[in-house]
This record gives C-alpha cells, sequence and structure tokens, in this order.
C-alpha cells in the first residue's frame, strides 16, 4: 500500500514520445518478484546509441511501450550504487570461561601484507573442537570504507549473546571499539528477528569478539565485510580511439571521434616505442568551438631491460565531458603519426521505479523524444528512510538489443514554415501574374484601339 501511495505522488508522466520515437531498444532482466524499483548500469552499447548530451533521450518503457518514473544517477551516487561486500577470514577462538579477553594469548603467522596464515589460540581451558564463543576476524586486506562486519548462521539458529568488539592492527595491542554488541536470531509464531550486523567507527586490521555472558556457542559459518557507498570506487572503462592527421595554420593536430555520449573522466595517450611528447586536449560537439580539456601533459613511455614505464592517465577538465571530437595537439616534441587516444568514464546507472506491465526495456537514441521529468531522488531517499540504509534499488539486467526506429530515429525533424507567409508568398505571386497579364494583353492591342 505504501509503495501505491508513492506511485499517486508522481506527476503524470507524458505519453507522447512512444517506443517507435527510439533508435534501439533493450530488454530488462528484474529476477524473481517485485522490487518496486530497479537501477540498470549502462553499457558502451547504450552510449553509442544516445543521441542528447544530456541524456534525456534515454528512459524505460513498460510492456505497453509507455514510458515509466526513470532517472539517471552518477556512479558515485550511493542510492544508485549497492552496497559491496567481501569475505572476511575469520578465527575460532576459546577463553576460559569468565575471563574474557584476558585468557586469549594468540600466536599468529602472517605474510607481508598483515594476512594471516596461521593462528594459535593458548587458552588455560580446552573445550569440545567447534565449541567456540570468541572470534577473531582478519581485514588486513579489505579495502579503505568498511562501514560494518556482518555475521551469517544457519536459518535456524536461536541466538541471543553479548559481545565485545575489540580491534588490534598488530594482534599485541587492543582496543574497544564497542563495550557491549547484542546479536540476535529469535523466531515466534511465525515472525523473525536478526541483528546480525556490527557497525564499525573506524577502520583497523583485525577485529576479536569476547563473549559477555554465557550464552550458548555460537553457530558462526561465513563473515563480511561490508564497505560503505561512499567508498566503493567504481572502475573506469577505456574507450580506445584511432585519429587522423590534421594540418591547419601550419599547426598540425590529431583529431579522433567518440562514436557515443561517454561520460568521459580520463585521458591517456599510447604510442609505440619510447616516447615523451607535451599534449594539449580539446573537444567539441559536431562543428562547435573547440574546448581545453587537458594540458599541456607529458606523456611518456619508456622501455628498458624488459621493464616498462609509462605516464598515468591525466584528468579531463569539466568532466563529464560528453563531446563527439577530440583533439590532440603536440605543444612539445616530435610526432609522425598519430597515437591511439584513450578515454576512460565510469558508467552511469538509471534508476525506474516498476509501473505498469513488465517486462520492461530501457530505450535510447531519439531526436524528438525526451524523458519525463520524476522525482526519483527524493523518492528514493524517502524509500530508503523508511526501510533502512541497507535499502537500495533492486538489480536490473540489460539482455540482448534490439533495432527500433534506428538511423531514421535521430534525424532531426524539418522546421515547418508558417502556412501565412505561404500564403502571403502566392498572393504576390498571383498578383505579378495578374499584372503581367494586363500588361501582355494591352501590348497585343492596336496602337488606336490603345
Amino acid at each position: 500500500m505504501k509503495r501505491i501511495a508513492w506511485l499517486l505522488l508522481l506527476p503524470t508522466l507524458a505519453c507522447a514520445a512512444t517506443r517507435d520515437d527510439y533508435a534501439r531498444q533493450w530488454t530488462l532482466s528484474t529476477g524473481a518478484g517485485d522490487g518496486g524499483a530497479y537501477r540498470v548500469v549502462l553499457d558502451r552499447a547504450v552510449y553509442r546509441a544516445i543521441d542528447s548530451p544530456s541524456l534525456r533521450d534515454v528512459t524505460v518503457v513498460d510492456a505497453d511501450g509507455q514510458p515509466v518514473a526513470a532517472d539517471v544517477f552518477g556512479p558515485d551516487a550511493p542510492l544508485a550504487e549497492p552496497p559491496r561486500r567481501l569475505d572476511v577470514p575469520w578465527f575460532a577462538l576459546q577463553p576460559r570461561k569468565g575471563e574474557g579477553s584476558a585468557s586469549l594469548a594468540l600466536i599468529a603467522e602472517r605474510d607481508t601484507s598483515g594476512r594471516i596464515l596461521s593462528l594459535h589460540a593458548q587458552t588455560g581451558v580446552i573445550q569440545d573442537e567447534g565449541a567456540a564463543r570468541a572470534f577473531l576476524f582478519d581485514l588486513s586486506q579489505a579495502p579503505p570504507g568498511v562501514d560494518a562486519l556482518e555475521l551469517h548462521w544457519p536459518a535456524t539458529s536461536s541466538i541471543d549473546a553479548a559481545y565485545r568488539v575489540e580491534a588490534s592492527d598488530d594482534l599485541q595491542d587492543w582496543r574497544t571499539l564497542s563495550p557491549r554488541v547484542q546479536l540476535l536470531a529469535l523466531q515466534q509464531g511465525g515472525r523473525r528477528l536478526l541483528k546480525n550486523t556490527i557497525a564499525l567507527r573506524e577502520s583497523s586490521r583485525y577485529l576479536r569478539l569476547v563473549p559477555l555472558d554465557d550464552a550458548p556457542t555460537l553457530p558462526l559459518l561465513q563473515a563480511k565485510a561490508r564497505l560503505s557507498t561512499q567508498n566503493v570506487d567504481t572502475p573506469l572503462q577505456w574507450e580506445t580511439l584511432q585519429g587522423r592527421m590534421v594540418r591547419e595554420d601550419d599547426t598540425i593536430t590529431f583529431v579522433y571521434a567518440l562514436g557515443g555520449r561517454f561520460p568521459v573522466e580520463r585521458a591517456d595517450v599510447q604510442a609505440s616505442g619510447n616516447v615523451a611528447v607535451e599534449w594539449r586536449l580539446e573537444s567539441r560537439d559536431d562543428d562547435g568551438t573547440w574546448r581545453w580539456r587537458a594540458g599541456p601533459w607529458v606523456a611518456y613511455r619508456v622501455g628498458t631491460a624488459g621493464r616498462t614505464s609509462a605516464s598515468p592517465p591525466t584528468t579531463v577538465l569539466g568532466a563529464p565531458a560528453r563531446d563527439r571530437q577530440w583533439r590532440l595537439t603536440a605543444t612539445n616534441g616530435t610526432v609522425t603519426q598519430a597515437p591511439a587516444l584513450r578515454v576512460g568514464y565510469r558508467p552511469e546507472v538509471v534508476v525506474f521505479l516498476a509501473q505498469g506491465r513488465a517486462p520492461y526495456a530501457l530505450v535510447a537514441g531519439s531526436a524528438v523524444a525526451t524523458r519525463a521529468d520524476a522525482p526519483l531522488p527524493r523518492l528514493l531517499q524517502a524509500l530508503r528512510a523508511e526501510r533502512g540504509d541497507d535499502w537500495h534499488p533492486a538489480e536490473a539486467t540489460l539482455g540482448t538489443p534490439a533495432e527500433l526506429a534506428g538511423a531514421s530515429a535521430l534525424e532531426r525533424p524539418m522546421t515547418p514554415r508558417d502556412w501565412k507567409q505561404w500564403l502571403l508568398w502566392a498572393l504576390l505571386i498571383g498578383g505579378a501574374v495578374v499584372v503581367a497579364g494586363f500588361a501582355i494583353s494591352l501590348l497585343r492591342k492596336p496602337p488606336d484601339a490603345r
């Protein structure tokens, strides 16, 4: 009922644009069940089909071809990025009953990166195998941004246990992160209460759970580190462009065509052999004015004794830049042939609401159709506030592309002329013809008849 209430708050979408107004479509697989809201990551085929620099000609339609509420989110948008989880190695410990962490003497063998290779716990009381109540978690290989530790046990387990969370960077000195954390897994009358997440306020290489009561052993099966979405760095994807040499006013430049509205953030110049050239990078859309994007910067490549060193990619000014034409100019150095230009981008995400009949399809590429405005950011924030910080739109994946209107959808319609202008010209031409007719008729008559 709440989802229906949110639907009523959305404005009515303009239905003037139909599926046939777009060049291509991709069927969307949303999996089983109704996720309410979905997210789909754009790929290079979609970017090549998009015509609008603002991405207004990409949207989602239902089974009847009617557009649904949709919007494009950047790769850094936390609501568009699902939380990422990594497996964490863990070790079971057996402390003395009632002595807490004082009885946990650890002997660990580690590699150079800090990863635990083997772990031995010296305890005064040896319990039965598998009856572990304390645990050590190795986060030394996890990337920055871990904000929680998730514990998983059998679904039928009944758990009510309290722990103290301790942290260390060397397995010797320990500090308390949380004096008391309650883990729960309770079932009654078909209802289930689960609390298996431990929030982490600071980063550390190792974590330890020390029992605070005489609760039964914890049947731990798996541990996962949850990365904060603000710290998830979407990897760059690259397009390699081949250029052509252009000579203008005694200046040699290299021009490249980018066949799509890619959100370019980085640029790199690739050349064969050892080379060091200072470059300036510019871009423009169609036949517009060239805009400075990067440089001057030195792009180099030096290979010696089986080892190659190369310059890192440079940042593009005003990113993301979606221009179709790019130009390199050598400001210092000698260039005899066009080098390859690599442009890096991070794919964006389309989030849409499950309206109308499934299945849904993503459509892109149109000179006349535009995506209707919808308050998706505010709606997603409200849903996240209602359902918890872990809620994100469900995953949808792009299917097989299919041709719709094709290249004809990208043709600019001719501007219709005003009918009043046509009528005025017709009257003027008609009047001129009548006057010319009178003049000819008068000239044909005898002089006395005139």
